[in-house]
């Protein structure tokens, strides 16, 4: 156990420079096993088949977002607002521990290798479980994070339209990925929050920077997160992990222990022992997916060993995508010549051919607004106030149908 002249820390963090632990509950929450954990999960899960330099991961986005919501209360504060110092820490823990629910690959993954709960979910647990270990102490940061603690301005910093999550992880993502456009500045949205009725809001003069941080997400999801490759990419893993779990109901599959559980229980949350599950689940990470991955390249069943041969050699499948529905005498066609191609059953021929909806809102009009704050104390709704950009237009859902199968195929 460090004494507490060691758990002064500092982390040099290419983003922001250094990153400090504030206290020593911090520090041991960030030491405990269920926190480093996150260094093995990656923040943008298989896009780094697409820009080879996307492997940072949970636990430093963890960190980002644990800085940029200290700072961002330190600025508020400065304007006046009274805002505790157990509120500071609370909040500042509520941040840190945000993502800790992530299973391997992050969203990925998300209800293909736990059924039926979130990682949002998840991450309650475990912020409940280190309430537990520290005999109360993060009371209110679990408020905070539930939104019911009575500041709700202080929710909102975590999760809204405009939080320190999102712009923690637009600007990271953004370097890693090399992606200039989708930069943020992140201490000017930060200097300009004001709180008003309780909520966040940002002053006029900010609105600039709202107007490119909202035209950054967009970027960031198009030519990021749902890249076609990484798409075809994630698909491919879901499929695979879904043919394992039939497999593991049938026979011994090769797994680490961890993985092994979650292929064989579903709804391991239903059940089982809570605590004992919740620990299972935080020593899962991305190596025990991709281990068993390279395993199973030389497994008996011919549809496993295809797509994990396919995944680590990153031979993906093609994709195709359009605005509207394909149609069902396409994907018949496709489904036909996959099983002719492998000599597979129907049955197994639809694990190469991959469906799905990729959809995004930059703003999203039916959540709680982004409002910007007039001299006069006048609010708008940023679709509304701005001038430079129809941000209505961008706040309409873009949506894009896929299919993905082997490029080999002869359509």
């Amino acid at each position: 156990m460090a004494s507490a002249s060691n758990k002064k820390k500092i982390f040099n963090d290419p983003i922001y420079g250094f990153v400090s632990i504030p206290d020593e509950l911090h520090f041991d929450i960030i030491e405990h096993p269920y926190f480093q954990r996150l260094r093995r999960i990656k923040q943008v899960s298989m896009t780094n088949l697409v820009y080879p330099g996307a492997n940072h991961t949970r636990f430093a986005h963890s960190l980002g977002a644990m800085h940029l919501m200290r700072r961002g209360i330190q600025l508020l504060r400065g304007k006046g607002y009274e805002i505790t110092d157990e509120e500071l820490e609370a909040a500042s823990l509520a941040i840190l521990l945000h993502d800790s629910g992530h299973g391997p690959f992050s969203h990925t993954l998300e209800n293909s290798i736990v059924h039926g709960i979130s990682h949002e979910e998840l991450s309650l647990k475990v912020m409940q479980k280190f309430n537990e270990i520290h005999e109360g102490r993060l009371d209110m940061a679990i408020e905070i994070f539930t939104g019911k603690y009575p500041k709700g301005f202080l929710s909102k910093l975590i999760s809204s339209q405009l939080d320190v999550d999102r712009i923690d992880y637009l600007k990271r993502d953004s370097f890693f990925t090399g992606v200039a456009e989708g930069s943020v500045n992140a201490e000017r949205l930060l200097e300009m929050m004001e709180v008003v009725d309780n909520d966040l809001a940002i002053e006029a003069k900010g609105i600039y920077s709202v107007e490119s941080f909202i035209v950054a997400r967009r970027i960031m999801y198009w030519q990021v997160y749902m890249h076609k490759a990484v798409l075809s990419a994630e698909y491919m893993l879901r499929n695979i992990l879904k043919r394992a779990k039939m497999l593991s109901q049938e026979r011994d599959l090769f797994a680490t222990p961890a993985l092994s559980f979650f292929l064989k229980n579903q709804n391991a949350f239903q059940g089982h022992d809570s605590d004992e599950v919740l620990d299972r689940f935080c020593k899962l990470d991305d190596y025990d997916v991709m281990t068993a991955v390279k395993a199973w390249r030389d497994d008996k069943d011919r549809v496993l060993s295809e797509l994990c041969r396919r995944l680590t050699d990153r031979h993906l499948f093609k994709i195709e995508m359009r605005e509207g529905e394909f149609e069902p005498d396409y994907i018949e066609e496709i489904r036909n010549k996959i099983a002719e191609y492998y000599g597979w059953t129907k049955e197994e021929a639809d694990y190469a051919l991959l469906q799905g909806i990729s959809s995004n809102h930059a703003y999203h009009p039916k959540k709680p607004a982004i409002n910007i704050l007039y001299k006069d104390g006048t609010l708008k709704d940023i679709s509304e106030a701005s001038d430079q950009l129809n941000i209505s237009v961008l706040s309409q859902p873009v949506v894009k149908h896929f299919i993905c199968y082997p490029k080999e195929l002869i359509l």
